[in-house]
C-alpha cells in the first residue's frame, strides 16, 4: 500500500499486457481508517497511503502521482483542507479529483471542502457501494476530461499545420500554379525553394509603347490596364502549369520545367505564347476603344539556370539566375509588338510540336556573338 508497491505493480500490469489500474491516494492520520479504505480499494486499484498532510504532497508530486485522492480533513500536521489547497495551487497537482472522506458532518465543512476545489465529500462511517460508486465515477470523469484535453490539444495542432499548410500554399501560389503548389505540398515533388540547377525554357513577355501611355494617362488608368493585361496572361500561366518568376511592371518573366520537369517546355511555352498574343490582341482592341495603343513583345531562350530562394528572412522570391534569363529578356526587347522571338536551342526543341522558321540573326547586349532567332512559323 505504498507508492513503492504501485509503481512495482505498474510494472507488472504493463509487461503483462493488462490496464494498468488507476492509483488511489489515501490520506489520514488513523491506521485504522487507512487499513479500512485501502482493504476496500485494494481489489480494484492500486492503494498508496499517506499518514499526514506533508506525505500526501510528496506523494502527490511523485513519478507516479495518484489518479484521485481521498482526504481526511483532521489531522495534525495540515488539515485536509490546507492539503486540498495546495494541491489546487500548483499545476502539477491541479487536476488531480479530491474527495474528502471525514467524521464532520457540518454543511458548512462540506461547503468548504467543495468550494476549494473537492469534487465530492464523503462522511463517516462509509457506505462501501457508495465510495466504490463515487470513486469509479470521478475517475471515469477525469478520464473523460484527459482525453478531451488531448483531443483539444491534437486538434490544435492540426489547425497550427492547417495553417502553416494554407500559409505555405499562399506564399508557392505566388509562383506556382495550384496543382504543382499541392504537388509540393504533399510531398510529390522535391522542395523548390532549395537551391538547384536545371535547364528551363524562360518566357519573357513586354509591352510596347507603356512609357507614352504613361504619360498621357493617369495612374488609375495605368492599374486599370495592368490588372487587364495580368489577368488575362497569368489565366494562360495557370492553364499551362508554367512557374511566374515575376512581375516587373508591364512586363513578366515566366519559365517552364522548373519545379516539376515536363516532357515538351519548349513547345510549351511556344504555344503558351502563341495564345498571349491571341488573347492580347482582343485587349488591344479593347484599350484602342479607349485611346490607348499598345502591343506586346514576347522572347523564348532555353538554358540551364540555377533555381531557388532569393531575398532575405521574412521577404524571398523564387528566382532564376543565369544567361537564358537575359537571353529571353533581351529577345523580348528586340521583338517588335505582336512578335515572339525565339533562341535557336528552344526552336530546335519545340521543332517536333510546333513549327519555327529563322528569322535571321541579330547582335544583343551583353552577347559578343550575333545570336540565331526563330520565331513561329506563318501557318500559326
Amino acid at each position: 500500500m505504498t507508492g513503492r508497491f504501485s509503481k512495482s505493480l505498474d510494472a507488472m500490469k504493463s509487461e503483462a499486457g493488462q490496464p494498468t489500474p488507476a492509483r488511489i491516494l489515501v490520506v489520514d492520520d488513523h491506521p485504522v481508517n487507512r487499513m479500512l479504505l485501502a482493504k476496500l480499494l485494494e481489489p480494484y486499484y492500486q492503494v498508496m497511503v499517506a499518514t499526514c498532510g506533508h506525505e500526501a504532497l510528496e506523494q502527490a508530486n511523485s513519478t507516479t502521482p495518484p489518479d484521485i485522492v481521498l482526504l481526511d480533513v483532521m489531522m495534525p500536521d495540515m488539515s485536509g483542507y490546507e492539503v486540498c489547497a495546495k494541491l489546487k495551487e500548483n499545476p502539477a497537482t491541479h487536476d488531480i479529483p479530491i474527495i474528502f472522506v471525514t467524521a464532520m458532518s457540518e454543511i458548512e465543512s462540506e461547503e468548504q471542502g467543495l468550494s476549494l476545489g473537492a469534487v465530492d465529500y464523503l462522511t463517516k462511517p462509509i457506505s462501501t457501494p457508495i465510495l466504490l460508486a463515487r470513486v469509479k465515477n470521478h475517475l471515469a470523469l477525469r478520464r473523460q476530461a484527459t482525453e478531451l484535453e488531448e483531443l483539444n490539444r491534437s486538434l490544435a495542432r492540426r489547425v497550427a499545420d492547417g495553417v502553416a499548410q494554407v500559409e505555405r500554399f499562399s506564399r508557392l501560389r505566388r509562383f506556382f500554379s495550384p496543382a504543382v503548389a499541392d504537388m509540393l505540398l504533399t510531398g510529390d515533388a522535391e522542395d523548390p525553394l532549395k537551391t538547384h540547377r536545371r535547364e528551363i525554357v524562360v518566357v519573357f513577355l513586354d509591352l510596347r509603347g507603356y512609357t507614352s501611355f504613361t504619360e498621357a494617362f493617369g495612374p488609375d488608368e495605368v492599374m486599370r490596364v495592368l490588372s487587364e493585361f495580368h489577368t488575362a496572361m497569368g489565366q494562360l500561366i495557370m492553364a499551362y502549369g508554367a512557374t511566374l518568376e515575376r512581375f516587373a511592371g508591364d512586363g513578366m518573366m515566366i519559365f517552364f520545367n522548373d519545379p516539376l520537369e515536363i516532357e515538351d517546355p519548349a513547345g510549351s511555352a511556344v504555344r503558351m505564347a502563341l495564345e498571349m498574343q491571341g488573347r492580347f490582341d482582343e485587349l488591344r482592341a479593347l484599350w484602342q476603344t479607349r485611346g490607348y495603343n499598345l502591343s506586346m513583345g514576347i522572347g523564348i531562350a532555353q538554358g540551364v539556370a540555377t533555381i531557388g530562394a532569393i531575398g532575405f528572412e521574412g521577404r524571398r522570391d523564387y528566382g532564376a539566375i543565369g544567361s537564358v534569363t537575359n537571353l529571353a529578356a533581351r529577345l523580348c526587347s528586340e521583338a517588335r509588338g505582336g512578335q515572339i522571338l525565339i533562341d535557336q536551342h528552344a526552336a530546335n526543341n519545340a521543332d517536333t510540336s510546333v513549327a519555327t522558321q529563322s528569322a535571321g540573326e541579330v547582335r544583343l547586349k551583353g552577347f559578343a556573338n550575333p545570336v540565331a532567332i526563330f520565331e513561329p512559323a506563318a501557318d500559326h
